[in-house]
């Protein structure tokens, strides 16, 4: 049995950084002790989640039994319908008793970011703290965002609890006549049932890659330092040694993840660990799942012989389409773990080489840009939207401009409300829309956060083109908002960025419909790390390359009006010329 896996508590989180196989690994866990007879609720609280897909039923956001798995029970955390059903519980006493222009002021006051993250985080913390909501299970398994956004999850019922302990602010974050009593006591409870190790266990995934391991090393350090102490280890899709006998790719690959286990951060080295090795099957159905925690051997069924043939367009093309507009902003958008920064930093430096000005960013908590460039550039620029940073930033100027005027008292008031967790979300849009206005003279590209996090920061674009076109009326005065430019293909290109697998390319679907109900088209999408284009040989590794064919012919036939297909190269893409490898893989 995984070491993980052994006298589990009540409360089981799975997290680290998008694409390691968390989903699979929380699903796969749940299946075991649903079978031992455990009464087993999973909860995904992902924006972006994809459980549901996962075991083929439709779950969302109410409590849903998996029909083929007696036992067990899954919920997905939707922050939007959790939202509106939060503006409800505030909003519905008063309608027909407050005045209608009271009663419209409080709905938009409830409209933005914040509310969505609070509304989501405040059925987290009920799982963890309302006995009642969860007597039914035994265990209760959460199936985490990526490490960035889980990283912040964690951390708000303490910044919450300190919050409205220390009687900071009014209740304008939380919502009018929210009760602040009520939240007080759930946070504080959640807090105490983070940080028991009898009750909590939490499981970072991640795969043998140096850069992987270090995120999961940091996350560790954060993580405890808030007192989530119980911390299990858990290395996925580790390649077979025997897979690497007489495959060139295989042999890379498997000499790559053996130099990273040897070299792990010493941080992690006391961690209980376990390594779960790579299937050739795609993790979708139970049967899958069921063989997710156990070595079992290959069954091979493409023939050594059996021709893979693949002739799809590469990044090269791409990337004239985006120089030939000589400016504007590329946004790279997909799921955690299917390669953003990597293509993002390909991208970024591809057009520097051709002599153009670029500026590379990050919106992803998570990202390391620097890691993956190795060595400045000329004619690249390099930044990571800090959310710690901005967020300060955003406190000095409000204080020096709206509290300039104050008197000391309502100074203290502003600076205590300016403390509010809600303060980051205003920050982080701010610093999103000074780099979109930068892309009218030269070209961004920005690494965005995975989907859910992303589509938060555009529902808070989105918010603000409404409020100023309402605030603008009928006056006649032009004015661009930074959504406005978001939806001009002459101003901006989104790549959706996804893998050969059914689960990726199902999830970079539902991103495009999100974005073109918000009236944007994405401009094209790219396969990354295609084992099918990589002339593989490995039995194991062929089997996955056929079984992308079908992927990569959706994406081709029904999803994307042009595409890019990006091998898996033998050599991890770090450092300016294997980045330039993506865009030019035969040079």
């Amino acid at each position: 049995m995984m070491k993980f896996l052994q006298l589990p508590p009540r409360f089981m989180f799975f997290t680290g950084k998008g694409g390691v196989g968390k989903t699979s690994i929380a699903c796969a866990t749940s299946i075991q002790l649903a079978n031992a007879g455990k009464r087993v609720l999973l909860v995904s609280t992902d924006p972006a989640s994809n459980v549901g897909q996962v075991f083929g039923v439709d779950i969302g956001n109410r409590v849903t039994p998996i029909p083929a798995v007696p036992h067990l029970s899954a919920l997905e955390i939707d922050p939007e319908a959790a939202a509106s059903a939060y503006r409800e519980r505030l909003v519905g006493p008063v309608r027909g008793v407050l005045p209608d222009d009271v009663v419209k002021g409080i709905e938009e006051s409830l409209s933005g970011a914040c509310t969505t993250e609070i509304a989501a985080f405040d059925e987290f913390t009920a799982l963890l703290t309302n006995a009642v909501l969860t007597a039914d299970y035994q265990h209760i398994i959460f199936d985490t965002a990526p490490t960035g956004h889980t990283i912040r999850l964690l951390q708000l019922p303490g910044a919450w609890s300190g919050f409205l302990e220390a009687g900071k602010g009014d209740a304008s974050c939380l919502g009018p006549l929210a009760g602040l009593e009520k939240q007080r006591t759930q946070y504080k409870a959640a807090v105490e049932a983070l940080a028991d190790p009898l009750q909590t266990r939490l499981v970072l995934v991640a795969r043998a890659q140096q850069a992987t391991l270090r995120e999961v090393a940091r996350t560790h350090e954060e993580l405890a330092t808030i007192g989530i102490k119980q911390q299990h280890l858990v290395i996925n899709g580790i390649l077979p040694s025997a897979e690497a006998a007489n495959d060139p790719l295989a042999a890379a690959i498997h000499e790559r993840e053996q130099t990273a286990l040897k070299n792990i951060p010493a941080t992690l080295t006391s961690l209980p660990r376990d390594l779960v090795q790579l299937k050739p099957f795609n993790l979708v159905g139970l049967d899958a799942l069921r063989q997710l925690l156990t070595d079992l051997p290959l069954q091979a069924h493409v023939a050594a012989d059996a021709p893979i043939e693949l002739d799809e367009p590469g990044m090269g093309d791409l990337v004239d389409g985006i120089e030939a507009d000589g400016h504007g902003l590329v946004m790279l958008m997909g799921k955690g773990g299917v390669g953003k920064t990597t293509l993002a930093a390909a991208i970024a430096v591809e057009l520097a080489h051709r002599g153009l000005p670029v500026h590379l960013t990050t919106s992803d908590p998570a990202a390391h840009l620097t890691d993956t460039l190795e060595a400045s550039l000329d004619n690249l620029t390099v930044s990571r939207i800090d959310p710690h940073a901005e967020t300060e930033r955003y406190r000095q100027h409000v204080l020096e401009t709206k509290g300039a005027q104050l008197d000391a008292e309502g100074r203290a008031l502003l600076e205590e409300d300016l403390h509010s967790p809600c303060t980051e979300e205003i920050a982080v849009f701010q610093a999103f829309s000074r780099i979109i206005r930068e892309a009218g003279k030269k070209f961004v590209v920005m690494d965005t956060a995975p989907t859910g996090h992303t589509l938060l920061l555009l529902d808070a674009t989105g918010a603000y083109h409404r409020e100023v076109r309402r605030q603008m009326g009928n006056k006649g005065t032009h004015f661009t908002t930074p959504m406005m430019q978001l939806r001009d293909p002459n101003q901006t290109k989104v790549l959706v960025v996804t893998l050969a697998e059914t689960t990726p390319v199902l999830e970079a679907a539902k991103l495009q419909a999100d974005l073109r109900r918000a009236g944007i088209e994405p401009w094209a999408w790219i396969i990354n790390t295609s084992v099918a284009a990589a002339s593989a040989k490995s039995p194991l590794l062929r089997q996955r390359a056929a079984n992308e064919l079908r992927e990569i012919n959706a994406v081709a036939n029904h999803h994307a009006d042009r595409y890019a297909v990006v091998p898996l190269l033998k050599e991890e893409p770090i450092g300016a010329e294997r980045l330039r490898a993506l865009i030019h893989p035969q040079t």
